[in-house]
């Protein structure tokens, strides 16, 4: 029985899963059990895993089922799973050598700990090499209110103890995205502590097919989250008044996000009433007035209008970001 079970939950990750495996089998941090969950595949992703299982029949175990989602894959792997700690691990990213060594470190030498939540490099995108979670990260330690106030407060490189799901269960099912923000938050509910560490040890794929990718899906998961939960917080609480400004901002952040995508399907109407709508939420915004009318009025010019905003928007952010990496990529003095 090994010490950590790496949980690996894929689907149609051919091109990624190899590597996603070998950076496992090549921690120094050996005491360790690769659970690999083929979420019902129709590419080669499980002919990889069954011939990495048989290569080695002593530290990789395969769990098949249909096409379920990412949170019940994760939790038939947490099922099949004989370890004290559980490691998360996407099938499309990597570690280096040294992470599980680190992040056990770190729960071994903090016997109050249950998470440990770790950093990485971006791969892919235009954001390639920077680091998913500031370095160094000088926000506070993750507890409830932390988490409720920082989405990004608990990145999903994390390792657990065992009680955790002993306690609070698994990943909801019901969630398609944002499944793992509401699994640390049931966590936090529950009293357990996280802690951080900001050295990228790993290697974050950014996939323009992920579901993490659409922007509109995301946030509208996020506030089934914050839904789900404020009935859990006490009214007067510090957390139930993050959970309703969180609430309040990201329903704005979904009409916004709406209407970006209205506009790049053309839909001018659909774009006009969501902007609307955020002003009227906003209770003020004479550009999102003037936007709207514009869209409703002269559709075929406001369109083109926002065409050219965006391409001069999209030279500015890559201007910014070539700056970003170089001063990223300056040595440490």
């Amino acid at each position: 029985m090994a010490t950590v079970s790496v949980i690996m939950p894929a689907y149609n990750v051919e091109p990624y899963l190899a590597d996603a495996i070998e950076s496992v089998l090549a921690q120094t941090y050996a005491d360790l059990e690769l659970v690999i969950v083929d979420d019902g595949s129709t590419d080669g992703t499980r002919a990889i895993a069954e011939r990495y299982g048989a290569q080695h029949p002593d530290r990789i175990r395969i769990v098949r089922q249909d096409n379920r989602g990412l949170a019940a894959a994760r939790n038939a792997g947490l099922r099949a799973a004989t370890g004290a700690v559980f490691a998360l691990l996407d099938s499309d990213d990597q570690w280096m050598a040294t992470y599980l060594a680190e992040q056990m470190r770190a729960l071994d030498e903090h016997p109050a700990i249950a998470v440990v939540t770790g950093n990485a490099l971006i791969r892919g995108s235009a954001l390639d090499g920077l680091p998913v979670r500031p370095v160094p990260d000088d926000r506070p330690v993750p507890d409830l209110l932390e988490i409720l106030r920082d989405e990004t407060a608990v990145f999903i490189m994390s390792i657990f103890r065992r009680e955790v799901v002993e306690r609070i269960g698994g990943f909801d099912e019901s969630f398609r995205t944002n499944e793992d923000y509401e699994f640390w938050i049931r966590a936090a509910l529950a009293g357990f502590r996280f802690k951080r560490n900001p050295t990228p040890l790993g290697y974050y794929t950014r996939r323009s097919d992920s579901l993490s990718s659409n922007d509109v899906r995301m946030l509208a998961g996020i506030l089934r989250v914050f839904r789900k939960t404020l009935p859990c917080c006490a009214k007067g609480t510090p957390a139930h008044a993050a959970i309703v400004s969180q609430i309040a901002r990201f329903e704005g952040e979904l009409l916004a996000a709406e209407a970006r995508e209205a506009l790049d399907r053309n839909d001018a109407a659909g774009a006009a009433a969501r902007l609307s709508a955020l002003r009227a939420r906003r209770g003020r915004g004479a550009l999102l007035t003037v936007a709207a009318r514009a869209l409703r009025t002269a559709p075929r010019a406001a369109l083109w209008a926002y065409r050219a905003r965006q391409r001069v928007q999209s030279r500015r952010s890559a201007r910014a970001l070539r700056s970003a990496k170089a001063f990223a990529l300056q040595p440490s003095s």
